[in-house]
């Protein structure tokens, strides 16, 4: 696609060629610098292949375009005139006149990439490759074309003069000057109302989607695993395998399901090892036309009969889920305190509380129930006088109780354990009251020795950083994460608790909010670095801000793209949203730099005729780099709902929302800036750069 735009414009084989050289040269110097640095191509640094094709042709695009159109001047002069200048001395002219602007946007480009490289977490492990595929990607300028014919494209051929869009194009830029200050209000009113809608995040009820933000787009992973089929600790593994499978039959019934598979508890070495209470059902998902949230609802409808709590995720998102919060669903609240029995009360009160909240999806309290025990209270005392030390004492009850390994057994391939413990009669409540223990005196009935009683306890204690802890999940279903959060903070706000006891909210949101205030001050630091840079390459802060003013511009279209796209603000968008930002940058700093040089170099004086000119004679390039760019993110735009593509769909669809209107407005709106501010830098930088070229 990028070829053929190409050779529209251009309508030369030569230097659509040419032009083309700069994707197999960057192609090959980053799988060298991937290899020398150890990087792998994943899925990741494909989708930045496919974002950054659109770029890496811009500026050799920009240098191409450039030469063609001096030859085709000197040409039109020759006719003329009778006097041809040397076809070298034109392109090195042409190149010169551009190679300055296009290192500083490429310089730029890099420059606002770098936030990307230092993202935290999640988001760090999945953006870092993306940026670092666009970092590596980005050509600068590349060389001359040679003597090509300076013939004119089908699509540019509406830019020439006489034609009538190329005069539309006049009168328009031309109104545009004449009314200057009529343009510009109406330009930052969009530009604002476009930060304000990006900037909106959480808040209640259902409202714009642009109120929504999260971390990561959600995964499409093709499967679903159901954790969840809880029942309380110390049921059978034969009840256990009687729901799974009636919940099995529940499952198959729904048409998206192809195949079912499960496993009921795991082993005890497991990094997830759970008892055979609960089961996790491993789910295949067919396409369809329905969406993840229909297709789950119809799930929990069909498992709601079931006496067990369900959780619904996939298995990559699980497994980050649980690595943030511990748990296995996205909302972990945690409530800490000393005493179990009130832990498990507070719990339950909130749960209560949460389980009214639009939006709650699997909500549940982590299993923590009293089972059946055979408690053993040593008597110190007696201990004392039979000459035995309470520690030895519990040293071998352990050994006899729980087992101690005394070998290994090898039968060819299999390896087996040789544990010596007592048998399953002796330990039971009467077999330890009666089991024998040696001591100094003699050997004596362990009902000499300590209290041997029934009795309960908790199935488990869970504790972070040292305190103990009960944990309520949940997921969110039909709001956004955020807007979930927020409700379920303000609840946990308005709970009463003990003295000692208090509760936290986890879960990806905490890396969301941490990445995006991250960006945020990034971004800021960025952008300044961009306006000094501007600054000292045009010795103006007028003109350092009029090529800014590109990034809020490109912001309006960005975010009309994620309201028409139904996608949240996430971390993935806000990426999209600095790559778009050195885009915009780099069209004005090509708009802006040419002006500059048609005043320095042509005899053009400030006024209309010089900024209409300029104007009409970058709407080539300017078309060009932007249909480019834009059809190089047809992939990732049109296939949202393929797995490893979703993550970077938001970052197409914010790019190719800019480019449209970034292209529109800043056609007209940089001109009119330039004409309302751009005299007296413009005149004061002649004054000071001599010959030097913009």
């Amino acid at each position: 696609m990028v070829a053929v735009v190409l050779y529209a414009f251009l309508m030369n084989l030569r230097t659509t060629v040419i032009s083309l050289t700069a994707l197999p040269i960057s192609v090959l110097i980053t799988v060298l610098v991937f290899k020398h640095f150890g990087l792998s191509i994943n899925t990741m640094t494909l989708g930045g292949l496919a974002i950054a094709i659109g770029e890496l042709v811009d500026d050799a695009l920009v240098g191409v375009e450039n030469v063609l159109r001096r030859l085709k001047q000197d040409r039109e002069y020759g006719k003329a005139h009778g006097v041809h200048l040397n076809p070298l001395a034109v392109i090195a002219r042409a190149t010169l006149e551009v190679r300055s602007a296009i290192v500083v946007a490429t310089t730029i480009i890099v420059l606002v990439l770098v936030p990307l490289f230092v993202l935290p977490g999640i988001e760090g492990r999945l953006f870092t490759p993306l940026g670092d595929r666009l970092h590596r990607l980005d050509p600068g300028e590349h060389g001359g074309v040679g003597h090509p014919d300076p013939g004119d494209g089908v699509l540019p051929a509406a830019a020439h003069e006489g034609t009538r869009s190329r005069r539309h194009a006049r009168a328009g830029l031309a109104e545009s000057a004449l009314r200057a200050g009529a343009g510009v209000g109406p330009a930052a009113a969009a530009a604002g109302a476009g930060g304000c809608g990006s900037c909106r995040a959480g808040g209640r009820g259902h409202g714009p989607v642009l109120r929504a933000r999260r971390s990561c787009p959600p995964f499409n992973e093709g499967t679903l695993t159901l954790i969840g089929l809880r029942l309380n600790p110390g049921t059978t593994l034969a009840e256990s395998v009687r729901i799974a499978q009636t919940a099995e039959k529940a499952l198959l019934a729904i048409p998206e399901v192809t195949y079912v598979g499960r496993r009921s508890g795991r082993a005890e070495l497991d990094e997830h090892a759970e008892g055979v209470h609960v089961s996790e059902l491993d789910v295949g998902l067919a396409r369809s036309a329905r969406t993840m949230d229909e297709i789950n609802a119809d799930i929990r409808k069909a498992l709601a009969p079931l006496p067990a709590a369900i959780s619904i995720g996939q298995p990559l998102s699980h497994r980050i889920d649980h690595m943030l919060t511990g748990v296995r669903t996205a909302i972990a609240i945690k409530v800490f305190g000393d005493d179990l029995d009130t832990l498990r009360s507070q719990a339950e009160a909130l749960r209560a509380r949460l389980a009214d909240i639009e939006g709650v999806a699997d909500l549940e309290v982590e299993k923590q129930v009293l089972t059946p025990q055979i408690k053993v209270r040593i008597d110190y005392d007696a201990a004392a006088q039979y000459g035995l030390s309470p520690g030895r004492l519990l040293a071998e009850l352990q050994t006899l109780i729980d087992g101690q390994k005394v070998t290994q057994i090898v039968e060819g391939n299999r390896r087996f354990d040789l544990v010596l413990r007592l048998p399953e009669e002796a330990r039971g409540i009467e077999g330890l009251r009666n089991l024998m223990i040696d001591t100094p005196g003699g050997r004596v009935p362990l009902s000499l020795l300590a209290a041997v009683e029934e009795g309960d306890g908790p199935n488990q204690i869970s504790r972070d950083d040292g305190r103990r802890r009960i944990v309520i999940m949940a997921n969110a279903q039909g709001r956004a994460l955020s807007s979930v959060v927020t409700d379920i903070r303000a609840t946990v706000a308005d709970m009463p608790l003990p003295a000692g006891y208090f509760i936290t909210v986890g879960g990806q949101f905490e890396a969301q909010e941490e990445a995006s205030r991250l960006i945020g001050l990034l971004s800021l630091l960025v952008a300044a670095a961009v306006f000094m840079i501007l600054y000292s390459r045009y010795r103006s802060g007028v003109l350092a801000a009029i090529i800014m003013a590109n990034v809020p511009l490109a912001l309006v279209g960005s975010v009309i793209g994620l309201w028409i796209a139904h996608q949240p603000l996430s971390v993935a968008a806000l990426v999209g949203f600095i790559t778009l930002s050195g885009i915009a940058i780099r069209n004005g700093i090509l708009k802006v730099s040419h002006y500059i040089n048609l005043c320095a170099f042509e005899n053009e004086s400030f006024g209309d005729t010089m900024i209409v000119r300029g104007s009409i004679e970058r709407l080539t390039p300017v078309l060009m780099t932007a249909l480019v760019a834009a059809l190089a993110l047809a992939p990732l735009l049109f296939e949202a709902d393929q797995p490893g593509t979703e993550i970077l769909h938001p970052v197409a669809v914010v790019i190719f929302g800019g480019l449209i209107s970034s292209t529109l407005l800043d056609s007209f709106i940089t001109p009119v800036m330039f004409r309302l501010f751009g005299r007296a830098p413009l005149e004061r930088l002649l004054a000071q750069s001599g010959k030097e070229a913009f």
